[in-house]
């Protein structure tokens, strides 16, 4: 896995150097770290400096610094550098659907997952998280999200540079607004909740299937420039991390990454940013090389908006439009679509209210659509709903009687479908009430 990022050329070279110097550190346990929430007890500040609501992962402007700076700020001495989380929900739709095996068709109570992680800063230039996972659907441990980062801060004819890397398994992970798929809304789901079934590559397609590394510059505050490539690990690897082996396929050389951003602060109580992203992967479908590569072409566009007002109450929102075109001809000439071209579209806008910054309520609206391919997707790929999440989290300001490192949220969450899997007929039986329960210490 590490022997092809390292051959990418020049400066990401010795970055993905420096980034795996970082990790093997942390794993030793050599610097003060934490990890989330536990990144309070590291910076010495309450979940709500960083986070929008009290809780992850909706980051505030602090946050984005935070992140930016290769989790490096801290305030105090060595604190111990793990932390758990575990959800758990209760899931209802409106018609019963094919039963996961161990649950029933429908009211299912579970624990969807319980994570621990390994995370925070080694000086002022190291820095990172790693995540590990129990899937309590799946009933299997996996790898979760990682980001490790190497980061220096310079002076550039008077602009304030900070200059990092970060070695990644999940594209848009790295990113530190909540427009991308890694980290946008809904923050946290259910496995068992049905999901329409065509999204972009970019949408989690290779999230714990790829190892990436990319270099930025974060200019000012202000201007965000991101470049980078990954990689597929060989089959052995992912299966001994509890990843899937085959996933989408195997990535043919190296899938360029880019990102760009511009934030735009008014005062300390109000900021605005919008940006765009580009990915492309070649990929081996199911890992099969006889037809060669179908190739992905992903670029999209984001906004985001905050606005904290004097009570400490708080208003966000955040939306995405990607376009994906697919030149399918290794799958087509195994006869797996139609179509040798095909293309996706996907859009979502959300936008939240918390008041006192505990209590809150968030609305999004999403949309995918695509081209009519029966043996690819079925007919047409068009999904459309809303979702609704009233949520509330009591500690976020740190007056947890467990001390700053506990911190807990729960809420209800609503989603309801007008087309699902591109038809209206039907599409309502998909609609889900979950009620969850996410713990943090």
């Amino acid at each position: 896995m590490f022997v092809r990022t390292l051959d990418m050329p020049g400066i990401l070279s010795r970055l993905a150097g420096a980034a795996a110097l970082a990790f093997g550190l942390v794993l030793m346990g050599a610097s003060p770290a934490a990890a989330v929430p536990a990144f309070a007890v590291q910076t010495g500040q309450p979940c709500q400096m960083c986070h929008i609501g009290g809780f992850g992962p909706q980051l505030t402007a602090f946050g984005r610094e935070f992140k930016m700076k290769g989790y490096t700020q801290r305030s105090g001495n060595i604190n111990v550098p793990l932390s758990v989380m575990a959800v758990a929900s209760y899931i209802h739709t409106q018609a019963d659907q094919p039963p996961t095996p161990g649950f029933g068709a429908n009211d299912n109570v579970a624990l969807d997952q319980v994570s621990v992680f390994l995370a925070g800063g080694i000086g002022d230039h190291f820095g990172g998280f790693v995540q590990t996972t129990y899937d309590g659907i799946g009933k299997a441990f996996t790898w979760d999200n990682t980001d490790l980062r190497a980061v220096t801060t310079l002076d550039v004819h008077g602009a304030n540079v900070v200059l990092g890397a970060s070695l990644n398994n999940n594209p848009t992970v790295q990113d530190a607004w909540n427009t991308l798929p890694a980290w946008g809304y809904p923050y946290t789901g259910s496995a068992l909740a049905p999901s329409p079934a065509a999204a972009p590559l970019l949408a989690g397609s290779l999230a714990q299937e790829a190892v990436g590394l990319t270099g930025y510059a974060w200019i000012n505050s202000e201007v965000y420039l991101e470049g980078g490539g990954y990689v597929t690990p060989g089959a052995s690897f992912l299966t001994h991390v509890g990843a899937d082996p085959i996933g989408i396929g195997d990535i043919h050389g190296v899938a360029p990454y880019a990102r760009v951003a511009y934030q735009k602060a008014f005062g300390t109580n109000q900021n605005v940013e919008v940006g765009a992203f580009f990915m492309q992967a070649d990929i081996f479908p199911m890992r099969d090389r006889t037809f060669g590569t179908d190739r992905y072409t992903d670029w999209g566009l984001d906004a985001s908006y905050q606005q904290t007002f004097a009570n400490n109450d708080v208003i966000t929102a955040n939306a995405r439009y990607i376009d994906e075109q697919q030149a399918l001809n290794a799958t087509f000439a195994g006869g797996g679509s139609d179509n040798p071209r095909e293309s996706l579209r996907s859009f979502q806008i959300d936008g939240s209210y918390y008041w006192r910054d505990k209590i809150g309520g968030t609305v999004q609206v999403f949309n995918t659509s695509g081209s009519f391919d029966d043996t690819l997707f079925g007919g047409k790929p068009d999904s459309t709903g809303v979702t609704f999440q009233v949520d509330g989290t009591p500690f976020g300001n740190s007056d947890s009687p467990l001390g700053r490192r506990f911190n807990v949220r729960v809420g209800v969450q609503y989603t309801a479908y007008t087309e699902f899997n591109g038809t209206s007929a039907g599409a309502s039986d998909n609609n889900t009430l979950r009620v969850f329960t996410w713990l943090a210490y």
